[in-house]
């Protein structure tokens, strides 16, 4: 049998770092393997915030790359700050408090003037160069996957065009994601971009999210098959890693603002006087682009003497450094919005052999994963208590040299697990 062929739109892929590009990279990696011939079309010269050349070896040999140009308006912003349009296309928005003037205007000329977002410029060229290729190659199914959601309307118009089966693929909400409030949207705005969602939720053949919480929002919004296929990990060779001689508490991935743990802090200062040998090995270890706001507010709690800031690394250095940790940060916004949010990085971690400290708003649905795993413990942002005492008997572990996770279950979101679960969605068209 021919292998089915299936467009998969995307703008972040390798030499792209970060957590955005893993997703589709891993599908694409095992979707031949099911019968699948993948076909990826991404940008010529896109704006990545976070480049990682290690990536690039992990492109499949029998993927389909298309590649057309895009305009970005980042690069007419960067006039103005070339510093703030990089961190706010990372991601990484300065505390509301502390907004400068020249902050406040970048946020609303992305949050007015761009809908959905900055890559929107890329939507018209891009139907008109897929609608082509799509006729030529009897192509019959597509995925798109946002963030950006741009990428989504290039998908409603195949839709509307052509006869073929769409697959949306939400990573993150659109609408209730943590920073779309930071945007400073006018009325206008914030109901483009809702009008646009409900377009894309109610056109496209079958949503797919990545917790059971988004499932849950968009059930309220459409009445399309919405199916849950959850971020995993990839089988890493890695040789085995000597463990930090410190008692590490690493944070891997983007530390944002809004993600501040001042109940993580007092727990550790607090630790610090009540243990007088604890101090001695305390190592908070920050791995990845981290805010300024988190910087100041270890400096607020006199932590700085135990902080190892050692910034971004390759994803093949992130798996090592997660295997090397004693214990491993998973943090999320205390707030409504991020219940649904499931960190790509949580499945790495879950992996690791290393026991997790998660903190998230009630109801997080992290928190399901990681105690029916095993793999941690989650804490809610009023439980400084418990954090204390699950911190103390890591400590202990660690002097007894006995310190590691025992998971459970952990196979099904393995990536090729994962990958067999969406061949059967896409077999299904």
């Amino acid at each position: 049998m021919e292998p089915k062929k299936v467009l998969i739109i995307t703008y972040y892929w390798p030499p792209a770092g970060g957590p955005g590009v893993q997703r589709w990279l891993k599908f694409v990696k095992y979707l031949p393997d099911f019968g699948i011939q993948p076909i990826v079309y991404i940008p010529e010269n896109p704006t990545y915030p976070i480049v990682d050349e290690n990536l690039v070896k992990d492109v499949s040999d029998k993927v389909i790359i298309l590649k057309q140009k895009i305009f970005e308006p980042y690069q007419l912003a960067s006039f103005l700050s070339k510093n703030k349009t990089k961190k706010m296309n990372s991601g990484i928005i300065p505390n509301q408090k502390k907004q400068s003037f020249l902050d406040k205007l970048l946020l609303w000329i992305r949050g007015n003037l761009f809908i959905p977002d900055a890559r929107f410029f890329w939507v018209k060229p891009s139907v008109a160069y897929l609608e082509k290729y799509i006729l030529e190659h009897n192509i019959d199914t597509i995925v798109t996957s946002g963030p950006p959601h741009s990428l989504h309307l290039i998908g409603l118009e195949l839709k509307n065009k052509l006869n073929l089966k769409w697959f949306a693929d939400f990573r993150d909400p659109w609408t209730t994601i943590g920073y779309h409030k930071s945007l400073r949207l006018s009325d206008f705005a914030a109901h483009k971009h809702k009008q646009l969602e409900s377009e894309v939720l109610n056109t496209a053949d079958t949503i797919i999210v990545t917790s059971k919480t988004t499932k849950k929002e968009f059930e309220a919004l459409t009445t399309k098959p919405i199916e849950v296929i959850t971020n995993g990990y990839d089988v890493e060779n890695v040789e085995k890693q000597p463990l930090d001689t410190r008692f590490s508490l690493a944070h891997i991935g983007s530390f944002l603002s809004a993600r501040n743990p001042k109940i993580l802090w007092q727990a550790l200062v607090e630790l610090i006087a009540e243990i007088p040998e604890f101090k001695s090995h305390l190592e908070i270890k920050l791995i990845g682009a981290v805010s300024q706001e988190i910087l100041e507010s270890i400096t607020a709690f006199d932590l700085n003497d135990y902080l190892n800031n050692v910034g971004y690394v390759s994803h093949e250095e992130a798996i090592v450094q997660q295997r090397k940790s004693q214990v491993l940060l998973l943090i999320e916004i205390d707030s409504e919005e991020t219940k649904s949010i499931l960190p790509g990085k949580l499945f790495e971690y879950m992996v690791s052999n290393r026991p997790i400290i998660a903190l998230g708003p009630k109801g997080s649905d992290f928190d399901e994963i990681i105690t029916g795993t095993n793999t941690g413990v989650f804490f809610d942002y009023s439980e400084k208590e418990k954090l204390k005492k699950v911190i103390f008997g890591y400590y202990t572990q660690f002097l007894e040299g006995k310190l590691q996770s025992h998971g459970v279950g952990l196979q099904k979101y393995s990536r090729k697990n994962l990958t067999q679960e969406l061949t059967s969605l896409l077999l299904k068209s």
